[in-house]
This record gives C-alpha cells, sequence and structure tokens, in this order.
C-alpha cells in the first residue's frame, strides 16, 4: 500500500495520518523544530526533520519537504490545509519528483485560486454573481471610481489565497486607500502575490458553501452543503451542516452551480465552492478552496462519505464512490477550538496548555493537534482543535454541542471557547429565522466578551543542532539544550521576554511610553513615520500573528520612535517603539 507524507502539522495531520492508518497507508510526518514532540510526529509511522522554526523556514519550504519525501521513500504527498495546500507551484514540484499528489492538478489550482479567474469561471456556467471588476485591480483609484458607480459597501480581496487573508470591507470612501494598502499588503505575506480585485458587498449576509468532490475527469458531485456564517474577522468560528434555512431552489442551484464551475476544470479530488447568501436572497458566488477545508467533518457526519478516504481513492485512481449527492442525515455542527481572546478583540493567546479535558457523549467526535502539556505555538495558526457534534435534528445537535463544549475544559491559552458557547445560546443562532451573519460576532456579540487570563510566553525552540561523526561518518544531530546544557556545551539563555508579562497575565514592567507587542509575530509595518507626533490610541504599527493582522496602539501622546524594524520577530511584551 502506498507510503503517504503529510506536508502539514497539528490536528490535520494527525486526521490524514488516522486515515492512513484507517485504510493500510504507511504515514510519514514532517516537523519544524518546535513540533519535535508534537502529536503528528509521535502518530505517524516515520517522522521527518524541517530544520527550522519558522513557517517559511518548515512547512512553507518546498524544496525541504520533497526532499523528506524522497528520503522517507514515499509515494504520494497530503498537503493537508494552510500552509502549500493551494500552491500550484508545490503540486507540479509534487509531481515532477514523480510522487503522487493527492490534491487538485497545478493548473486546477492555478485557475480557481486566482479569484478573478474563477469568477470569470462562475459567469460562463451562470452561477449567482455580484458587481464587480473582474481583473486585477491597478491602485486605489480604480476602487474608488467602482464605489462611485455601484455603491458602498464594497470589498477588496486579494486574488490568490484565502482564509480571509487579504480581504477588507469598505463603508466609507476615505477608507478606500488605507484598505487597497491593507489588503495588498496581507495578500503578499500570505500569497507572496499582491494582485486584488473588488466586488460589491453584500449586507449582513450568510456564508454558505457546497462540498465537492470530483474524478479529475469532469465528473463532479456535490457532497452536501454548510453554513459557515458565525466568523471573525472574515475566518470561520462555528460551521454546521446542512446549510439551516435554505429552500430547495436555492440548495438544488448551489449545489449544480458548484458542479458546474469545478466540472469546468475537471477538477481533481475534494475542494468547496463558496458563495455569500444576503438577507433579500439574493446569492453570488464568492471562491473556491482547492484544498480539503477545515470543517470537513460536519458533511462526513450528515453523509456518512469520507473524505479523506475519497481523496486517497480519487488519487490512486479508484475514482468516486458517490454516485450523487447522498440525502443528509441529520445535523451536525463543529466549533473551532482557537487560542484567541475575544475580550480582547480575538487577540492570539500561544501558550502551554496545562489542563485538557475532552468531552464525550452520543455524537461527539474530538480532532486535534494537541494533548496536555502541548504547546500552542505563536508561528503557526491559533487552531488546535475542534468539536464536532451530530444530532438526528438542529435543535438537538445544538443542545448536545452546548453540553459537550460546557464539559470541554483548557487551562493556559485563553480559547474562543467562552465566544462559541455564547453564540449557541443566542436566539440569533437558534431561532427559526437565523440571525447569524459574517459580520454578527464583530457587530453583535464581541462588548459582550471579558478578558481571560493571558498564558506565559512559550520559550523559543530548545532544539539545537550540531555536527558529531560516527563510526567515521560525519552527522548533523538535533539535541534539546536542556541536555547540551548539562554536557557544558549549550550557549547562554535566551532573551527571555516573560519579564515583560506579570503573573496574572497582565501586561507590564515596559517604562511609560514604551509601545509593546500585544502578541508574539512579525512587524509587517509602521502605521506612522519615525519622529511623527502621535495621540493616544492611534494605530501606530500592524503585526502579523497566527494568520491575523493586529493594529497596535500607541499607549500615550507624543513623538514616535521606532526601535524594531519591519520584518523582525517580536515577542509579546516586546517593545517595538517609544513615545517620549
Amino acid at each position: 500500500m502506498p507510503k503517504i507524507l503529510i506536508a502539514n502539522r497539528g490536528e490535520i495531520a494527525v486526521r490524514v495520518i488516522r486515515a492512513c492508518s484507517h485504510y493500510g497507508h504507511t504515514s510519514v510526518a514532517v516537523y519544524a523544530d518546535q513540533d519535535l514532540e508534537a502529536m503528528h510526529t509521535q502518530l505517524a509511522d516515520e517522522a521527518y526533520s524541517l530544520p527550522g522554526s519558522s513557517a517559511a523556514e518548515t512547512y512553507l519550504n518546498i524544496d525541504a519537504i520533497i526532499a523528506a519525501a524522497k528520503k522517507s521513500g514515499a509515494d504520494a504527498v497530503h498537503p493537508g490545509y494552510g500552509f502549500l495546500s493551494e500552491n500550484a507551484e508545490f503540486a507540479a514540484a509534487v509531481e515532477d519528483a514523480g510522487l503522487i499528489w493527492i490534491g487538485p492538478t497545478a493548473d486546477t489550482i492555478t485557475a480557481l485560486g486566482d479569484k478573478v479567474t474563477a469568477r470569470q469561471l462562475a459567469q460562463k456556467v451562470g452561477a449567482p454573481l455580484a458587481p464587480g471588476i473582474d481583473r486585477p485591480l491597478k491602485d486605489a483609484g480604480e476602487v474608488e471610481a467602482f464605489a462611485a458607480e455601484h455603491g458602498l459597501p464594497i470589498i477588496i480581496k486579494a486574488a490568490h489565497g484565502g482564509g480571509g487573508r487579504g480581504m477588507k470591507i469598505v463603508h466609507d470612501l476615505a477608507e478606500v486607500a488605507d484598505a487597497f494598502e491593507s489588503a495588498t499588503r496581507e495578500a503578499v505575506e500570505a500569497f507572496g502575490r499582491s494582485e486584488c480585485f473588488v466586488e460589491k458587498f453584500l449586507e449582513r449576509p450568510r456564508h454558505v458553501e457546497v462540498q465537492i468532490v470530483g474524478d479529475g475527469q469532469g465528473r463532479v458531485v456535490a457532497v452536501g452543503d454548510r453554513d459557515c456564517s458565525a466568523q471573525r474577522r472574515n475566518q470561520k468560528l462555528i460551521e454546521e451542516a446542512p446549510a439551516p434555512g435554505l429552500s430547495a431552489d436555492q440548495r438544488e442551484r448551489l449545489h449544480r452551480s458548484a458542479e458546474a464551475i469545478c466540472a469546468e476544470v475537471d477538477y481533481r479530488g475534494a475542494g468547496t465552492v463558496e458563495f455569500l447568501l444576503a438577507a433579500d436572497s439574493t446569492m453570488t458566488f464568492l471562491e473556491v478552496n482547492t484544498r480539503l477545508q477545515v470543517e470537513h467533518p460536519v458533511t462526513e457526519a450528515v453523509s456518512g462519505v469520507d473524505l479523506v478516504a475519497e481523496q486517497f481513492r480519487i488519487a490512486f485512481g479508484q475514482g468516486l464512490s458517490l454516485p450523487s449527492t447522498p440525502e443528509p442525515r441529520g445535523h451536525a455542527i463543529e466549533l473551532r477550538i482557537n487560542a484567541e481572546d475575544p475580550g480582547r478583540g480575538f487577540l492570539p493567546t500561544p501558550g502551554r496548555i496545562d489542563t485538557l479535558t475532552v468531552p464525550g457523549g452520543p455524537g461527539v467526535r474530538w480532532d486535534a493537534g494537541v494533548r496536555a502539556g502541548d504547546s500552542v505555538q505563536p508561528a503557526f495558526d491559533s487552531l488546535f482543535a475542534k468539536l464536532i457534534v451530530h444530532g438526528p435534528d438542529r435543535d438537538s445537535a445544538i443542545a448536545r454541542t452546548v453540553t459537550a463544549a460546557t464539559e470541554l475544559h483548557v487551562e493556559g491559552p485563553a480559547t474562543v471557547l467562552p465566544c462559541s458557547l455564547e453564540i449557541l445560546k443566542d436566539p440569533a443562532f437558534t431561532g427559526a429565522e437565523l440571525g447569524i451573519h459574517t459580520q454578527w460576532i464583530e457587530s453583535e456579540l464581541l462588548p459582550r466578551m471579558t478578558t481571560q487570563d493571558r498564558p506565559a510566553p512559550i520559550p523559543e525552540s530548545s532544539l539545537q543542532r550540531m555536527d558529531i561523526e560516527i563510526d567515521g561518518r560525519l552527522t548533523r544531530l538535533g539535541l534539546p539544550a536542556a541536555l547540551l546544557a548539562g554536557l557544558g556545551t549549550a550557549g547562554g539563555a535566551g532573551n527571555d521576554s516573560a519579564s515583560a508579562i506579570g503573573s496574572d497575565g497582565s501586561e507590564g514592567g515596559a517604562a511609560d511610553g514604551a509601545v509593546s507587542a500585544p502578541v508574539p509575530g512579525n512587524l509587517v509595518d509602521y502605521l506612522v513615520a519615525d519622529g511623527a507626533e502621535v495621540a493616544e490610541g492611534d494605530d501606530v504599527a500592524v503585526l502579523s500573528a497566527m494568520k491575523m493582522e493586529t493594529r497596535v496602539q500607541a499607549p500615550a501622546a507624543g513623538a514616535l520612535k521606532q526601535v524594531a524594524k519591519v520584518g523582525d520577530m517580536v515577542a509579546v511584551g516586546e517593545v517595538i517603539a517609544r513615545i517620549g
């Protein structure tokens, strides 16, 4: 049976590793330095190091992953989601290396990964579409002209990638230039491409999507639909299947449109076609995600289809197992468990998971990439687990999810769980007329949330590499720094930012006027020039942390003196500027 390398980490790597075990395949994990003892490396049949501690050095390093695949003798590569899963260059490199790529072809990823091209395909097959400019924008002036013609609000989107990155909603013409700059900056950082386009934004829309699988020869089947309207920062928090409140005609049009768009490019493997549904029933095509989605388990629960197994079947030439769209059985809800503090605007809170109590009961599934004692790493996504609950109908699924979420107990990092429980109990979610929309959390729920304790910072990777001769052959070993320290070979203590955080998790220890990083991340931009005068509360810098942009505010009025450089990785509490 094939040996499959999983080019990912965390809960999706664990999900694919378990599928390999179920279906008789050998699994190969790869890992960054800080993931040496991670759950996915422990469960895989084999594990290979990707030396480094950043995403760019490891899980985004095409050459390193291909080298690991060759070294392991892998037959195929499964990309999971995120990282390189929608990267056409990676898909081509895998196949050029003589390996099987478990996903769509590079040409398909290119065609559908470009949202402009995907929009053109949607138009060709007659899928619902809102007005928009179907080509990359030249500058902010084009956005202003479009807004003048079609009215506000509008949405600027990165043409490549997904996950809410490079997506900015504009309600005021005065905000266009800043929004365009922010969208292009996020697009470059996340996807390496700056192209953006614009379209009319539907007010208070629901986010509805269709799960498809294709055999690569023109046959595409819609497996089912999901509602993913509970979002923060354009990233999903709660998903459910099937999407509630759709008429038979709406569901039919969404399913057939999704199939037609993907059939145009001979789609191979699993994918998702996303739509927006306005309160007035206006529907518009949004994008195609050419990979497995985080929320795929809810579709599995109601359809009885193992989507990872379906990916295996298609990649290994066995074709689709589905003759047509299955009738949904019951209802399923998924809660994403992210290390974020809703009371601080969903600020990422990486840290060690001291205690983890997992719920059980009828219809409860727990997909996780961590166990008690593991850490949610600041260099990667804040998602560390998912709670999926199935019931015979929506009301029972909600009740079971509340019970399971109440049983779930996490100590260490702050999590989004209190926010998710508020949503599950709110009439906007539970009522017959669904009131949840993609901005509902920020506009309605966020003001109710209180802050949680913040965990102590995670030390930098303790793995150190050194060359050693074994039987006359020079070999590079990666050894824990604690072991080397005991041997008297480790360097001095690294920079510890813990002093910047109080024992209760509050920020402290910095002198007045110090502008400190509220999260660990990459300093991507200063919003004011060095030496410029700022007022208290002004946004002065932008950090990128765990897939999110976080703006840093001035703690006082005065002249800003930049300390850290754009591009620097900074720790939580680290001083990036001073105001005097």
